[in-house]
Order: C-alpha cells, then structure tokens, then sequence
C-alpha cells in the first residue's frame, strides 16, 4: 500500500494510520515533491505530481498496488488509478471531496469552518491576514487544523504538527489554482464510471467539508464502497482508530482474495 498525503503543501503526517495498518500491508511512505523532507524544487503541476508518485511505485518495484489517499492526496489517488488502472488493485479513499466542483462546497465548508473555529477565529484571522515568522506559521496552521476533528481539536492538532517543516504555500497556491481549472467536469465523471478498480470511501461524519460533496464520487464508481464514522472529523484515523481500522482491513482482505 502506497500513502498519498494531503495538502497540496503539506507532508506526509501518516505515523498514526501506519501504526495502525502495519500488520495489514506493507506500507510505502512519501513527502511529495517540495512538502516536508522532499527538496524544494518544482514544478508543482499536477502532470508531475502523477509522475512523481509513478517514480514511488517504480522506486519500490511494485507491479501493483493500493493506493490510499487523504484529503487532496485522495484526489491524487483517484486519478492516478483512472491514468494507471493496470497499476492499481485497489484505491482507498478517505476524507476527499468528490468529483464535483469545489464551488459546489466550499460556501458550507466556509460556514463550518467559522462556526467551529469559534472563539479562536480572532487570532486566525489576525494570523492570516498579515506577514508572520516561523512560530507564528505553525501556530496559525495549528488552530487552522483544530477544525478538523470532532473533538479535543487543539491536542490532535499539536500532534499534526510535531515533526514540524513548514507549509509550501507556492506548492499549494499552484496546485489548488490547476484544480480549479480541470476538476469537476464531465470527462472526470465518464472516466470514474468507466474504472473497474475497487474502491472505499472512507469518510468521518463531522468533517467540516460536507459529506454530500462525495456523493457524485461514490454514485460513479462501479465498484465501491463505503464506510462513515460517527464522531469522526476529517482525520478518522486519529479519532476512530479501531473502526478506521477494520474498514481499511477488511477492504484490503476482498481486494487480496479477487486478485
């Protein structure tokens, strides 16, 4: 199995969901390119990026393999899977948002975001809107991750960000500016309907991005399922450990016995 972390910008955060899933399959790790340990040299194009993660899967010699990814890597999962199906026994997908334009979702996300943030919204905004050093990075990336979690936001958070390497905001700017150019259209929806893989959507119900927003993933997939922790935010791992784990599990031992 293959770990596409989120972001676009940030590296891979996966110690507790290896943890978990290391008598499951042997996992691959990586920072993609200029995020965490990776050196900070672009492009940071989404052709690359593909490229990048096919460089992985070569590096380790995998002839096939799982791919799970997070957030916006669930996004560089699925397409990779629909660019290489003959590469990939089956795609786990957590956390993402779908297949629909982000403007379908982004205005309740917004309003989530803001209602949970609560009292801490003051000094992310002060945070945000203005030049900051290395400390005040990470402090505004931790109440901004605060938000992800049903509950206890603050302590997970902190955890997020130990080992600490800094956000590429030109990484994330030039990517998410790529994103609103080509996700969301037709082709995208033909293309998943037309893939064979088997896949599982995993998603915590109290992520802040609207669970409807997968939907339009989950109606295309022919062959998929899904699973929805309660009292989970946009990390379930962290909060649902057990349940997260006999999803993924169990997925793993249906794709292992159709191979």
């Amino acid at each position: 199995m293959v770990l596409c972390h989120g972001g676009p910008g940030l590296w891979d955060m996966f110690g507790d969901l290896a943890e978990l899933l290391r008598d499951s399959a042997a996992l691959h790790r990586w920072d993609q390119r200029g995020c965490g340990r990776s050196v900070r040299e672009g492009p940071y194009t989404w052709e690359r990026t593909l490229a990048d993660l096919e460089s992985v899967r070569r590096h380790f010699g995998l002839e096939r393999m799982v791919l799970l990814g997070h957030s916006w890597g669930a996004q560089l999962a699925l397409r990779y899977t629909l660019d290489h199906p003959e590469r990939v026994s089956g795609l786990v997908y957590v956390s993402g948002t779908g297949i629909d334009p982000a403007a379908t979702w982004r205005e309740p996300y917004r309003r989530n975001f803001r209602a949970r943030m609560g009292g801490r919204m003051a000094r992310w905004s002060e945070l945000e809107g203005r030049a900051r050093s290395a400390a005040e990075e990470r402090e505004l990336c931790v109440l901004q991750w605060s938000v992800e979690f049903a509950g206890n936001g603050m302590a997970y958070a902190r955890r997020m960000a130990k080992p600490w390497f800094g956000v590429n905001f030109a990484c994330n700017s030039a990517l998410n500016a790529e994103d609103r150019r080509t996700w969301g259209t037709a082709e995208l929806g033909e293309r998943c309907r037309a893939c064979a893989v088997p896949a599982l959507i995993v998603d915590g119900a109290r992520d802040i991005r609207p669970r409807w927003a997968v939907d339009s993933l989950a109606e295309a997939l022919p062959d998929v399922s899904r699973v929805v922790l309660a009292d989970a935010g946009h990390l379930p791992w962290m909060e649902k450990p057990a349940e997260f784990r006999t999803a993924v599990t169990e997925f793993l031992i249906r794709v292992s016995a159709g191979q």
